[in-house]
């Protein structure tokens, strides 16, 4: 019996305007977290000494949003197809569930592959062009994070399945702040890697935060994530380790005299992830009481990153770490 549908989800009549439908499909709403990831890196380029080139710096935001957009849509094509998405029904829209694109009837799953493929293709011919621009090294960067991307959920590897999502999407947005940094400097650097890591493990928590309204469905669906194996009562202090873990580090770079003094104001986004989970430790068990944690857990994470990037892009350096 198929779940009932919330009045907000997308409905059929979308067909009718097939670019909207497409756009919408990206989930555009989301994309901020790696625009901020972006700005991290090109933050680090620039406060560490480098002369930022606007064009390759437009483009790179630009293509790197385009390949979270496929990335998204191919997400929702293998939960489709593995049915995670379909038994989901404690679903909180447009948080958790899917865009409901498929199982709405806006899209077909082939439309939503096809779409999905079709926006990771066109990040490559850009992607080689800035690596021409810049240095050949970033094409592994690229590839490494296309490939996270795509087995985030796609068989036979897909990480979320093994409980491996967290770690699949931390790296890769911390890949995003590599490559954006790489693409400045031209070479490779411990800099952007330890100014991103807080931010990076934030988004993960979104991730993470995400999986407690999902619970049942995935586990119907055999999607194993990590809160499904932990169960949620567990799965909430492990969210709480995950977020203990962002700030400490930061505090730890900046108390080691590796990141400019003014990035510790990036921690005080604290502020919303403990309230975030002091919501997810007394409700871990009802998806529906977990709204108000799950906007908490995407206000930090955009707000520790606008922090990070305007701290370490205009804040006084303790020295150069290549």
């Amino acid at each position: 019996m198929p779940s009932p549908v919330h009045p907000a989800e997308p409905a059929p009549a979308l067909r009718a305007s097939p670019m909207l439908a497409a756009l919408l499909a990206t989930r555009p709403a989301f994309l901020g977290v790696t625009l901020f990831a972006c700005l991290i890196g090109l933050a680090v380029a620039h406060g560490s000494g480098v002369a930022i080139d606007g064009l390759k710096a437009g483009l790179t935001i630009f293509f790197a949003l385009v390949a979270h957009a496929g990335i998204n849509v191919l997400n929702d094509y293998y939960d489709a197809k593995s049915g995670a998405d379909a038994a989901n029904e404690e679903r909180l829209f447009p948080f958790t569930g899917g865009s409901r694109f498929i199982q709405n009837g806006v899209l077909s799953e082939v439309e939503a592959g096809r779409l999905g493929f079709g926006l990771l293709a066109a990040v490559v011919p850009a992607g080689l062009w800035l690596a021409w621009a810049s240095a050949p090294g970033l094409i592994l960067i690229g590839l490494a994070g296309l490939f996270l991307g795509w087995a985030y959920t796609a068989p036979p590897l897909a990480l979320v399945c093994r409980g491996l999502g967290e770690l699949a999407v931390a790296a890769g947005w911390l890949i995003v702040v590599i490559g954006s940094d790489f693409v400045q400097r031209g070479a490779f650097s411990l800099l952007p890697v330890i100014a991103g890591l807080s931010y990076a493990l934030l988004v993960a928590a979104i991730l993470f935060i995400n999986e407690f309204p999902d619970r049942r469905g995935d586990e119907a669906a055999g999607k194993r994530t990590l809160v499904v194996r932990l169960g949620p009562h567990t799965a909430k202090w492990a969210y709480l380790g995950l977020v203990l873990l962002a700030y400490g580090w930061l505090v730890l770079m900046v108390g080691q005299n590796v990141l400019p003094r003014g990035a510790a104001a990036a921690a005080l986004t604290l502020i919303f992830s403990f309230r975030a989970a002091r919501y997810l430790l007394a409700h871990a068990g009802e998806p529906a009481e977990l709204v108000p944690a799950l906007k908490l857990t995407i206000v930090a994470a955009n707000l520790h990153g606008l922090a990070l990037a305007a701290t370490l892009a205009f804040g006084r350096w303790p020295g150069a770490l290549s």
